[in-house]
């Protein structure tokens, strides 16, 4: 049983993937928390989909919270997530930067005021090497910005790749469109236009470094909680009380 005064034990579910050693350097600067891959406080996984119900069975047979920042999940994978909720402390961030989330926030409200007259477009880009586009973060800013207009997401979503012919525009869409080149840690822009004048809400990502501090802040709100589904805006708001 881990004591007050002892630092927060986390265990990597993908230690040597570019978060992985993120959130290693992260730790190695902050004696609050320590990586035990045999015994930890707060399980974090920034793997990939196949390994999910992998990491969320581990979590539940430990009754250890867990982190998941995995992107490219799809509704079999987030229902499994809901599911073991019921049984351990679980965030689910597809982008763990305090920023973005706050982003989240301001689109959420900026569409709920603007209306359905005003089009949504987020443009996203990322390293050449990541796989899912829209990238998981474009989709959570999209999902803020339906809740925004009193609907779901999948009700209004349209995915434009660069350099293709765009569909024709249907009134109320959000659309996506993505960019993969070099070595971007993430860029997100969410426009919001309308007749003679447009809105610009963005976040940069210069490093890595900021996923993997809002990480450590994610640990640090669920070390010790009880069984639910937590989100980076209740880390959030944690952290401002």
């Amino acid at each position: 049983m881990r004591t007050a005064d002892q630092p927060i034990r986390l265990s990597l579910i993908a230690p040597d993937g570019r978060m992985g050693k993120a959130i290693a350097k992260a730790v190695a600067d902050n004696p609050d928390f320590s990586i035990d891959q045999d015994h930890a406080d707060v399980l974090v996984d920034f793997s990939a989909p196949a390994a999910l119900e992998t990491s969320l069975d581990r979590a539940v047979a430990a009754n250890v919270p867990i982190l998941v920042g995995t992107t490219g999940l799809q509704p079999e994978h987030h229902a499994r997530i809901e599911a073991a909720a019921k049984q351990t402390a679980i965030i689910y961030a597809p982008n763990t930067s305090l920023g973005i989330n706050l982003l989240k926030q301001l689109v959420e409200e900026a569409t709920s005021r603007l209306g359905p007259e005003w089009d949504v477009e987020i443009l996203e880009m990322h390293h050449r090497d990541k796989v899912d586009a829209p990238s998981g973060t474009a989709l959570m800013l999209g999902q803020s910005a339906a809740k925004g207009r009193g609907s779901t997401l999948q009700e209004l979503s349209r995915f434009d790749r660069i350099g293709e012919h765009p569909h024709a525009r249907e009134r109320g869409t959000i659309g996506y469109a993505s960019l993969r080149g070099g070595s971007v840690a993430g860029e997100h822009l969410v426009i919001l236009a309308t007749e003679g004048e447009r809105i610009e809400l963005g976040h940069r990502a210069d490093s890595r470094m900021i996923f993997a501090r809002g990480a450590l802040a994610a640990a640090r709100f669920l070390a010790g909680k009880p069984a639910g589904l937590y989100s980076m805006r209740d880390v959030i708001e944690a952290s401002a009380a």
